[in-house]
Formats: C-alpha cells, sequence, structure tokens
C-alpha cells in the first residue's frame, strides 16, 4: 500500500495531493498575470532587476547559444539574456498561458520577434528532445514547482553537453535579525500590495509561504548535483534573500 505522505506536497504552508498542486499553481498566475511585472517592482522596491541582472552577469550569454528559460512568465530573463548574447535563440516555457500572453504584449517581444517562441509546458516532462539547448534558466519559478528534482532532471537531459544550468530563487538569510526583519516585512506588506495592486491578497500569501518551504542553499546544491550538474556552486544576492545556483553539464 502506498504511503499517503508521498502522494502530497506543500502549497504555501497548505498540504495538498501532488496532482492539485499544479493547477493550483496555475490559477495564482491566471489571477496576477496582468500585474504581475508591476507588483514585482514594487515589492522588491526595484531590486529583482538587479538581481537578474546579477544572473546575466554570471551566465555571460554568447553569441548564437540557444537558452530555455523555464516558468519564463513574461519573458524578462529571456529579454535580457538576448539583448546581451546579441544574437541567439530564447524558449520561454511557462505551465500558465496568461503570463506569456502578457510576456507577448511588451515592447522587447516585437523587438526580438524572430529569436523568440512561448510554450506552454511543464518543467517535470519538458516537450523537447535531449541535448537541444546551451543554456537552461529558471528565475523564481522552481519553488513553485511539484518534483523540483524532477524539474532539475529535465534540465540536465535537455541541455547539450556543456551547456549550463542557472536558477536563480528566495532562499534564507543566514542572519537571524535580518531574516526576522525580512519575515516582518514578508507577511505583513506584500499580501496587502498584492490586495491593493493585483486585487489578490491570497497569491501572494502563497507565495511568501512558498518562499519558506523552499530548500536552503545547500540542500538545492545538494539537489543540483544530484540532477548531474558539475562545478556546481551559488552565490547569496541581498544577504541570501536570493541566491544564484550554477551547474554545467561535462
Amino acid at each position: 500500500m502506498q504511503n499517503n505522505a508521498e502522494q502530497t506536497t506543500h502549497f504555501g504552508f497548505e498540504t495538498v495531493p501532488e496532482a492539485e498542486k499544479a493547477k493550483k499553481v496555475q490559477g495564482v498566475f491566471t489571477s496576477v498575470a496582468s500585474k504581475y511585472d508591476v507588483m514585482n517592482d514594487v515589492m522588491s522596491l526595484g531590486v529583482h532587476r538587479i538581481w537578474k541582472e546579477a544572473m546575466m552577469d554570471w551566465l555571460a550569454p554568447r553569441p548564437s547559444q540557444k537558452l530555455l528559460d523555464v516558468a519564463g512568465g513574461t519573458g524578462d530573463i529571456s529579454f535580457k539574456f538576448l539583448k546581451r548574447a546579441g544574437s541567439g535563440h530564447a524558449t520561454v516555457l511557462d505551465i500558465t498561458e496568461n503570463m506569456l500572453i502578457e510576456g507577448r504584449k511588451r515592447a522587447e517581444a516585437n523587438q526580438v520577434l524572430d529569436s523568440l517562441n512561448w510554450v506552454v509546458g511543464d518543467a517535470m516532462a519538458l516537450p523537447f528532445a535531449d541535448s537541444s539547448f546551451d543554456v537552461y534558466t529558471i528565475s523564481f519559478g522552481i519553488r513553485n514547482v511539484t518534483r523540483p528534482q524532477e524539474a532539475l532532471n529535465e534540465a540536465f537531459r535537455v541541455l547539450r553537453p556543456g551547456g549550463r544550468l542557472m536558477v536563480l530563487e528566495f532562499s534564507q538569510i543566514p542572519v537571524p535579525l535580518a531574516q526576522k526583519a525580512y519575515d516582518f516585512y514578508s507577511y505583513n506588506v506584500i499580501p496587502r500590495m498584492g490586495k491593493l495592486i493585483a486585487n489578490d491578497r491570497d497569491s501572494y500569501q502563497y507565495l511568501i509561504e512558498s518562499i519558506r518551504k523552499f530548500p536552503n542553499q545547500e540542500t538545492f546544491l545538494s539537489m543540483v548535483r544530484q540532477a548531474g550538474f558539475e562545478n556546481a556552486n551559488y552565490r547569496n544576492l541581498s544577504l541570501g534573500i536570493v541566491a544564484l545556483h550554477s551547474g554545467w553539464k561535462i
């Protein structure tokens, strides 16, 4: 008899059947899609832009590379990647079609029309052949995946030998006092912003809770290595509010 614990996962602080999480996540991002970019600026006071530029600095995109940006939403990372690379191609994959629709509306989308495509898909079952991409990125998305290890395994599969994985995600602040201050801001301010700007308190309450359920930097690093990536490492940004994890398919 199968253990019920193996069939459940977390949706924020709520325990739900694994089969339901993806639909719940879709519901969250369908609800917030039209205000997602605005809320990112407001919640982080614009600092998310600095984090994403730091991601590009470490990634150092090169001309003619093919990027798969998973949970790519409205295309932020893909647009930055193509601008840095100068030439190449980016595929934005997301489980929520409304996020991709919002991405297509952005002015940057018209500037790179021939170098970009948008795909509805699941990070745990990518609709691409083995060894299809030079770079795989996932930015503030892997904590929403039902089974993150499977997403990392899929990342390894679709990357070519010599390919690069890079994950940007909220993480744990190693300074307890700073973590307490961040928790106070997160729980007391962000859901209220969600209500005011996106008319959706519950979705942003979930997003805050999902951060607290995500593995810390070292635990996630071990997951990256378990997927097969070598030369894996991470960098903390903003004291560890977010972390960048990198790995190579050798």
